[in-house]
């Protein structure tokens, strides 16, 4: 393990903004270690940072997983290099009206939006605090401040995220460890969300969907914030957005 090696780990590095997160901390010479449950789709995504003269590593991910959590940030720490950065950016945006919501999908979602936060901001933490320094970023949603219909399990898992990122927030600030809840308050610009809503997208004037390249330009704004002006909370959404 080199110790110069700065690496930002995204747990959660979807086509979208995990990846667009992953090329941006690229440009600055980070290794970039990247997962999600099928590694094998983060190949494109690794091959393009590395042509682009990066440094970029693909992992299978169950991120709801403790063993498997602990031993990915483990042989990173061991094998590439010191995390200076984690990503938290699983999802499980999933639409069930209360009376279809079994035990088992309502399970599902908070593992996937809340418990698997919290393995992968705990393994940071204890990987960061014996530094005295790193950045934790957690993606959060409308719907980690506003239930809607619908969505009771989403907005439970997100919910229970950010509450999670206040509360590590306050214990790991004074040990020298950013952490950060971005709400991403509106629709990301994606292939997936033209095709499944094209109504929803005809119907926004210009700059209606956020670009997931500008809000990865916000994650990396996190990361370089002096510690005397630490943002805990950031807003993100489109400005013809209604709040």
């Amino acid at each position: 393990m080199n110790s110069q090696t700065k690496v930002v780990l995204v747990i959660g590095a979807g086509d979208s903004l995990g990846s667009a997160v992953a090329r941006r901390f690229g440009k600055e010479g980070f290794t970039i270690c990247v997962a999600r449950r099928n590694g094998e789709k983060l190949a494109p995504l690794c091959q393009e940072i590395n042509e682009a003269g990066g440094h970029a590593i693909g992992f299978s991910l169950d991120a709801r997983k403790e063993e498997p959590v602990v031993a990915l940030f483990e042989k990173i720490e061991k094998e590439i290099g010191e995390i200076e950065v984690t990503v938290f950016n699983v999802g499980g945006n999933v639409r069930f009206g209360i009376l279809e919501t079994t035990a088992k999908k309502y399970y599902k979602v908070w593992e996937m939006g809340c418990f698997a936060g919290f393995l992968s901001g705990r393994e940071s933490a204890r990987q960061m605090v014996p530094r005295n320094r790193g950045t934790i970023i957690f993606t959060g949603a409308t719907a980690s401040v506003r239930g809607s219909a619908g969505f009771s399990a989403f907005a439970g898992a997100k919910h229970g995220l950010r509450a999670l990122a206040q509360s590590m927030a306050r214990e790991l600030g004074p040990q020298g460890i950013h952490v950060a809840h971005v709400v991403i308050d509106g629709a990301i610009d994606t292939p997936w969300i033209r095709e499944t809503f094209p109504e929803m997208v005809a119907s926004k004037p210009a700059h209606g969907l956020l670009n997931p390249n500008e809000i990865a330009e916000n994650y990396f704004m996190l990361y370089k914030q002096p510690k005397s002006a630490w943002t805990f909370e950031l807003d993100l959404r489109p400005s013809v957005e209604n709040w």
